[in-house]
């Protein structure tokens, strides 16, 4: 069974490649500066990646910024709404996934440091 360390990290890489299909949907879709402040927030979590594959701890709280960072961009959006009301479609599952993904690590992150703070078993 996967620690949830290693969870946190496959999430967060999973985060980068969602990214990256989000921004092949978004070029076609949106105007320029909205694809580049998509790219910008994208290039965050290519930071922090690379921070959780060095194994700098500074990472997870990082990542837990950025999951609330996007989670308080994305799900207030009307259209991101209408996408998931029109059934699936790369859009939609796009959405729905990514957002799991961030609830995930909003989750597991507290998690990690409790267990770690707490002098419970290190994972």
């Amino acid at each position: 069974m996967p620690s949830i360390r290693r969870t946190i990290d496959l999430l967060i890489y999973l985060s980068v490649v969602m990214g990256i299909v989000l921004l092949l949907q978004l070029y076609v879709l949106v105007p320029a500066w909205l694809f580049y402040s998509v790219l910008v927030g994208w290039l965050a979590y290519v930071i922090v990646a690379a921070l959780v594959a060095t194994g700098r701890k500074i990472a997870y709280p990082l990542a837990f910024v950025l999951s609330i960072l996007t989670l308080a961009v994305s799900l207030p959006q009307p259209e991101h709404q209408s996408f998931v009301e029109a059934g699936l479609s790369l859009a939609s599952i796009t959405f729905l996934v990514g957002s799991a993904i961030q609830v995930a690590l909003l989750i597991l992150i507290p998690v990690y440091f409790l267990r770690n703070r707490s002098g419970g078993k290190p994972t």
